[in-house]
């Protein structure tokens, strides 16, 4: 039943106005529907709602984040929209912000409007 359903990514907002320039203009994620509660976007195939929530505090962990081919290439589209890379104290982080982990994994991270951390990764071949 479960395995057969298509998983739905739940992102909290205090400001959809907000929310929906950032992922609609700056990430160029396409707007599936919007009411009341939420805006629903597609992420490669994946529904992600953003879901207004009166005083939301951002948790300090990555909530949603996207696998890449060349992530020097989408960390430098990002930049050029002017998203600004997110760095972490104890993470050995180049001069743009990737860290490599130990097997050769590459992340950069960077925050929505209301401060959830998003993230892209290339992945060790």
């Amino acid at each position: 039943m479960i395995a057969d359903g298509t998983p739905v990514a739940f992102i909290p907002c205090s400001d959809p106005a907000r929310a929906r320039a950032f992922y609609e203009e700056t990430l160029g994620l396409e707007l599936m529907a919007e009411d009341e509660f939420a805006l629903t976007f597609d992420a490669g195939g994946t529904p992600v709602r953003l879901t207004r929530v009166a005083g939301h505090q951002p948790p300090p962990y990555t909530v949603l984040g996207w696998e890449v081919e060349d992530l020097d290439e989408a960390a430098a589209e990002l930049g050029k929209r002017g998203i600004e890379m997110a760095r972490f104290a104890g993470l050995e982080q180049d001069a743009r912000g990737v860290w490599t982990a130990p097997a050769g994994t590459r992340v950069v991270w960077f925050r929505d409007p209301d401060g959830n951390v998003l993230s892209i990764t290339e992945f060790a071949e």
